[in-house]
């Protein structure tokens, strides 16, 4: 068969031989100008390739955002050699590891280094990635060595480490044909068990040669993912040199179509269905780690596609811009920014299936101690077998879209159509995906470089083929409960509800005892009265009184409730006596000598308390204020006051008038005093001199005033009424 001359997988499987020998370099972070190229093993005295091939954004590559807050890191990158005289441009690859060390702990520390650090990474780089899987163990044995001897500038080890390496380039042991592709990456155990159906997801959305954008804060995870996902395409790792710059385009340049097939070769198998997918070509890039220094080429018009990786968190902030797809591997999760990508993307029924089954067969044989191997040390879940069903995939892949183009030029021929595939098998692959990856470059060059009938070599028809099924259903309904870890919560649930029931039982104990407690106490305390009342009640039989009487106490109490009776008492008669002063004695003798007890006039409805008048003058207040005459009490219009006295009477009604006369505070409960109540009782019947017996009444001290007024009532009404 007829194979690219160079850079491609061909019917041997020989790789691409550049002639390249392997370059060591040492870059250095200093503490001024940054990281830079220190010095280089495998060139001659003098020489510099990062100058000569323009490789500026080398020392960056090496020294990776966030390598100093670890031991120890590995970064993997990619640089464009330029085209030279006797071969054409190409893509080389670097691998580095980055160590730290205390300055203190320096023999001979130089002057430049002001830190407290020194941090340095030792770089590798070769033509091909296929090596580094056995390369980064050797390096990271030199670089841990070179860190123990405490004196940099000590390079014999590391000259020495060149010169293996271009010995074994030389004898072609880097470039051995053997299968190295599983050697390279991250487990792909670990990686279906991480993104379990999303793996798939990620290898077609590959396919479509997207902008697609890794970012996790481990450098050496984030590269190893990236390997990983390319791996999974057959003989894309060993088909690379189109990867570092999107202007190279070198692999369509030297491929052709094969002519002849050897069914027992697998490498002539998958040349001749025209894998690898070349999906790093002209306007494509692939950068492991890619350093914020390089992001012009990103946004750079000729970069159509690429997959790139970062741990520098600022990408986040413009996924927008630089990824239409995001894949964050700190949280595990893919963020689609395009639509249109996120809706060709979508898995089919059968799609799911096939992904669910080999999730299954990875879960069922995880092995927690060795994650790279399967519990059962068997095939059935192993590197092998997974690698193995991802070409099965891609093959039916490949075969159903040649058989759906044969179909749609033959859409009118009926006997063009396999009688054993029934209806058009890319569907179930997602008619969506097809139709965008059938408008990609790597399409383009796979279809341009095929056989119209690669459907007659492998079976067009997906490996788990068929609508949705209650099989599907209840996979993914167990997928989903599992993804749930409902045994993981559960347990926590149920620590922490046996923790609540040992404290609930403790206080309900506590409590328990406490009432325990008490009851008895009670009982205690009832048993003491009753024997205290048993002795008690003996005592009374006996003569002896059954309480005991304070005799000081109770004095002191009558004498108080004494007390306060004769100051109730008092207060009346006080008030009384007032009273007396002020106008009884003056009232009753005017009435006498006035004319007797007539009471025609208006003096006269005083009576002999001389306090009527002062209730009706309540009535004739305000009938006074209407005539607007000054109030005055009825008392005073009659005759038989002299002008001294009305004075002297006028001032007392009007101090009372205006608040100042108070009765005593013990009375303050009544509305009416008891001469009120004596003057209410004389407005019924004609004014008559006052009774002698009413004053003393009033003024006995043995008398209550209720006493006193219910006798004046009396009088009152066995009196005999006069003639108006």
């Amino acid at each position: 068969m007829a194979t690219p001359s160079s850079g491609s997988v061909g019917e041997g499987g020989t790789s691409n031989k550049t002639g390249f020998m392997p370059l060591v370099t040492v870059v250095d972070f200093h503490h001024h100008r940054g990281p830079e190229v220190e010095r280089w093993f495998g060139v001659a005295e003098g020489q510099d390739p990062a100058a000569d091939y323009d490789w500026t954004l080398l020392p960056f590559m090496a020294l990776s955002d966030g390598a100093h807050a670890t031991t120890e890191d590995f970064s993997y990158f990619t640089l464009l050699r330029p085209a030279t005289e006797d071969s054409p441009a190409t893509s080389l690859f670097g691998i580095s590891c980055t160590r730290q060390l205390d300055a203190s702990q320096l023999l001979v520390r130089p002057s430049d280094v002001t830190r407290s650090t020194v941090q340095k990474a030792v770089v590798v780089i070769a033509d091909s990635p296929q090596s580094f899987g056995l390369l980064r163990e050797r390096l990271s044995v030199v670089t841990s060595a070179w860190f123990a001897q405490r004196e940099f500038s000590d390079t014999e080890i590391l000259r020495r480490f060149q010169e293996s390496l271009a010995e074994e380039q030389a004898r072609g042991q880097l470039n051995e044909e053997v299968d190295r592709d599983q050697y390279l990456g991250m487990s792909l155990r670990e990686l279906v068990r991480e993104f379990r159906w999303q793996t798939l997801v990620l290898l077609k959305c590959c396919l479509l040669q997207p902008k697609m954008l890794f970012f996790g804060s481990r450098c050496e995870r984030l590269c190893m993912m990236q390997f990983s996902l390319i791996s999974l395409i057959p003989g894309l790792l060993r088909n690379l040199q189109d990867c570092a710059g999107p202007d190279l385009n070198n692999y369509e340049k030297n491929l052709s179509r094969p002519t002849s097939l050897r069914t027992s070769d697998r490498n002539s198998l998958l040349s001749y269905m025209g894998l690898p997918l070349q999906i790093f070509g002209k306007g494509s890039l692939f950068g492991p780690y890619t350093p914020l220094q390089q992001l012009d080429i990103l946004a750079d018009f000729g970069t159509k596609s690429y997959i790139v990786g970062s741990t520098n968190s600022l990408l986040l902030q413009q996924k927008d811009r630089y990824s239409d797809i995001l894949i964050n591997l700190d949280e595990n999760t893919i963020n689609i920014t395009s639509t249109s990508l996120r809706t060709a993307l979508a898995l089919s029924h059968s799609d799911r299936r096939w992904i669910d089954f080999v999730t299954q067969e990875v879960n069922d044989t995880w092995d927690e101690s060795n994650p790279g191997r399967p519990k059962t040390m068997g095939y059935r879940g192993s590197e092998e077998f997974i690698r193995l069903q991802f070409e099965e995939y891609l093959l039916s892949l490949i075969s159903s879209v040649k058989y759906h183009s044969y179909l749609t030029h033959n859409a009118h021929n009926p006997k063009a159509t396999l009688p054993h595939i029934e209806g058009d098998p890319s569907s179930d692959f997602s008619n969506e995906w097809v139709e965008s990856w059938m408008k990609t470059e790597n399409y383009r060059m796979w279809d341009s470089h095929t056989d119209s009938h690669l459907f007659d070599i492998v079976e067009p028809k997906h490996p788990c083929a068929g609508g949705l099924t209650i099989d599907d259903v209840q996979r993914r309904i167990q997928q989903q409960v599992q993804d749930l870890h409902l045994d993981e919560r559960f347990a926590v649930g149920k620590e922490v509800l046996g923790r609540n029931l040992a404290a609930g039982r403790d206080k309900a104990s506590t409590m328990f005892n406490k009432l325990y407690a008490d009851m008895e106490a009670l009982r205690e305390a009832q048993r003491k009265r009753a024997e205290e009342s048993q002795g008690q009640g003996a005592t009374e039989k006996n003569g002896n009184p059954a309480y005991n009487v304070d005799l000081g106490k109770a004095q002191q109490a009558a004498s108080s409730v004494g007390a306060r009776a004769g100051a109730y008492i008092g207060s009346w008669t006080s008030w009384a006596d007032q009273k007396r002063k002020q106008g009884w004695g003056r009232s009753s003798s005017s009435s006498g000598g006035g004319g007797g007890g007539s009471g025609g006039s208006g003096g006269g409805g005083g009576g002999g308390w001389g306090f009527g008048g002062g209730r009706k003058s309540r009535n004739t207040d305000s009938s006074s204020e209407k005539n607007g005459t000054p109030l005055s009490s009825p008392a005073l219009s009659s005759p038989g006051f002299s002008s001294m006295e009305k004075t002297q009477m006028s001032s007392v009604q009007h101090r009372a008038s205006e608040g100042t006369e108070r009765r005593p505070l013990t009375q303050d409960s009544f509305d009416e005093s008891v001469l009120d109540a004596l003057g209410s009782a004389d407005d019924s019947a004609p004014s008559s001199p006052a009774s002698p017996r009413k004053y003393a009444a009033l003024r006995g001290g043995s008398k209550s005033p209720e006493t006193a007024l219910d006798e004046a009532k009396s009088d009152a009404s066995t009196r005999p009424k006069d003639d108006a």
